[in-house]
């Protein structure tokens, strides 16, 4: 399934024994400590051993209690003791951050379909926002993004059903079904004052979280979708394909990181470490000393130093912001697009038994600058308007250039050099305003820098 909020940064294991700190130099934390990790839940939860600074004022409870009595006995319908202490708990969560929440089985089982990628359901990425369903990003090539759902989006209606602010859990699991099934969505895309609906089919979402191909001879585009378990292992091999195909060392890359909506905190500390030799890569800080902690890179940049533009926008979120920042502050990539999500802040998943469990936000996360990007997101180096390029309609022009004129003289390789009709791959390059300036950024980039210098005899892999 695919209807969640975006990646949070969450402590591992329970379903992360499995996700181990990687191979990057961090701050270890002492014995018995769990790393920061995202949407993974935990075995054992981490001490809370700060004591309250206050007790709980007894007429607050007193006001709790004088409610919870009214509703027992005047509510219209009957409601049992154990709806209202869920909801209560509910309630009490989601008035701290859009970000903490009760977790029951089945949310706790969709944050390990999250790690995996594997899922069923539209591919959509939400976020419950002042009472209403916000659509973050859809993930690729799902049918969320083929039905035309975008980032920024709000979902009014399911079915034919609003979403209202009190039951958003409920729209957000009807969202939810079996491969095959059809749902219809009312949703409001940004700037308009009128919804359309969108039909979609749920789907068996398989998601590959990277992908890549050569723009030119010599330049690298990579996407990056969201940051799984085995994302870092991906970009490595991908990187390592195209320097394959390209039959010589990369002369720059393009790393595309919009609408990613995050994930992870150890695969964005893994892929930001593939392009970095050393600098901090980001830090966490919280009231828990176990909060606290610093990721550095380790020697080894996979492109040699080529030149690298890092695409970001709206929905360039949490721990796609992680890898941004990271490159951007270590002065290791251009960043061109819009301003970044915002989400800045650190969740742990704190089990309270088998089958329930707190995602609670207990940190926030730093830049190697030492700056929260929580609420103001990251400013791009270049910032780029929401504009698609468009081929010109009609009848080219009589002349293209002095080859096309009635007995021009012959230039002595004329024959064997003819024009060029673009291909498929070219003409989506020619409808991406940003990933063509991107791509001309880049050019310009490697024209002002060093050769790229051949790989190492020895080659030198990172964990």
């Amino acid at each position: 399934m695919s209807t969640r909020t975006p990646l949070s940064f969450l402590l591992a294991p329970m379903l992360s024994a499995l996700i181990a700190l990687p191979a990057f130099a961090a701050d270890p934390p002492p014995a018995g400590e769990l790393p920061d990790a995202d949407d993974a839940p935990a075995a054992e939860a981490a001490p809370l051993t700060p004591a309250a600074k206050n007790a709980v004022d007894l007429q607050d409870i007193r006001t709790f209690t004088a409610v919870y009595s009214l509703v027992k006995q005047a509510y219209v319908e009957d409601v049992d003791d154990h709806r209202l202490m869920q909801q209560a708990i509910r309630g009490l969560l989601a008035g701290l951050d859009p970000h903490s929440e009760y977790l029951g089985k089945e949310q706790i089982e969709n944050l390990n379909e999250d790690t995996t990628g594997s899922y069923d359901g539209l591919g959509i990425e939400v976020l419950q926002v002042d009472g209403t369903l916000r659509v973050v990003a859809p993930i690729d090539d799902s049918p969320a993004e083929r039905g035309g759902i975008k980032s920024g989006d709000t979902i009014v209606q399911i079915d034919g059903k609003p979403v209202v602010s009190d039951d958003l859990d409920g729209a957000v699991a009807r969202l939810r079904g079996k491969p095959g099934s059809e749902i219809t969505l009312s949703v409001l895309h940004e700037k308009q004052v009128t919804p359309v609906d969108i039909k979609l089919k749920r789907e068996a979402i398989r998601v590959a979280s990277v992908r890549g191909k050569l723009l030119d001879p010599g330049y690298a585009y990579v996407r990056v979708s969201q940051f799984q378990a085995d994302t870092g292992a991906q970009l490595r091999k991908r990187i390592e394909r195209l320097q394959a195909d390209n039959k010589s060392p990369l002369r720059g890359a393009v790393l595309d990181l919009r609408s990613n909506p995050g994930g992870l905190l150890t695969a964005a500390v893994e892929v930001s470490d593939t392009f970095l030799d050393d600098g901090v890569i980001v830090t966490t800080k919280g009231r828990l000393k176990e909060s606290d902690l610093s990721f550095r890179a380790t020697p080894g940049d996979l492109l040699n130093g080529a030149p690298l533009v890092v695409l970001v926008d709206n929905g360039t979120a949490s721990a796609a912001e992680i890898v941004a920042g990271a490159l951007k502050d270590n002065h290791r990539a251009l960043l061109m697009g819009r301003r970044t999500f915002g989400k800045g802040s650190v969740q742990t998943v704190l089990p309270l038994d088998a089958e329930h469990a707190v995602k609670l936000t207990t940190a926030r996360y730093y830049t190697p600058s030492g700056i929260s990007i929580q609420a103001a997101g990251i400013q791009p180096d270049i910032a780029l308007a929401d504009l698609a390029l468009s081929q010109r309609e009609g009848a080219p022009g009589l002349a293209y250039g002095e080859r096309d004129l009635r007995n021009h003289l012959k230039g002595a390789d004329e024959s064997t050099n003819p024009i060029v009709t673009p291909n498929a791959a070219d003409r989506d390059l020619e409808k991406d305003y940003a990933l063509n300036e991107a791509l001309n950024a880049l050019k310009a980039l490697t024209l002002r820098g060093k050769p790229v210098a051949p790989p190492p005899a020895t080659e030198n892999k990172k964990g």
